[in-house]
């Protein structure tokens, strides 16, 4: 089941972002599903931010690059962009996989093109209301990314 809540104004999104990074363990992955200019990276940058990446290091969207790996703060980070990707082979040559399996944390923008998150996954939905309003859903898929989800939730008094 999917939670669902608005974010009004970039501001709300990464700080959305910062408030899910306390919650976050070593082995979370996070798949993001949304159109172009709709959050994804900068949810991304709030989760940076709350892992405590440090303020030199750009988080940026790999849209070119495919993978950015943010180092530094309390857990590594790994974040993954398929829109370019256009067969699933590919995702072997890129190490996809063992970068899931890494120990840290995971965010995979475009998640919904391919199966390759792991069972136990938090998904979140970014749908464009205007300009300045998103909407949000969130869905957890195993035991610990259902309790990330609602702790989230309650976090951000949704």
């Amino acid at each position: 089941m999917f939670d669902d809540f608005e974010l009004r104004g970039p501001e709300a999104t990464h700080r959305a972002g910062q408030l899910l990074a306390p919650l976050l363990q070593a082995g979370d992955v996070i798949g993001l599903i949304g159109d172009l200019g709709a959050g994804k990276t900068l949810l991304v940058q709030g989760i940076a931010k709350g892992l405590a990446v440090p303020e030199g290091v750009r988080v940026t969207s790999p849209t070119f690059s495919l993978i950015n790996e943010y180092r530094g703060g309390r857990l590594p980070m790994v974040h993954v962009d398929l829109y370019r990707i256009e067969e699933e082979g590919e995702l072997m040559h890129i190490g996809l996989e063992e970068m899931l399996d890494n120990a840290g944390v995971s965010a995979v923008e475009w998640c919904d093109r391919f199966e390759v998150l792991p069972d136990d996954h938090l998904v979140i939905a970014f749908e464009i209301e205007s300009q300045e309003s998103r909407r949000i859903s969130v869905k957890g898929t195993g035991s610990r990314s259902v309790a990330l989800a609602a702790a989230w939730r309650a976090g951000l008094g949704a």
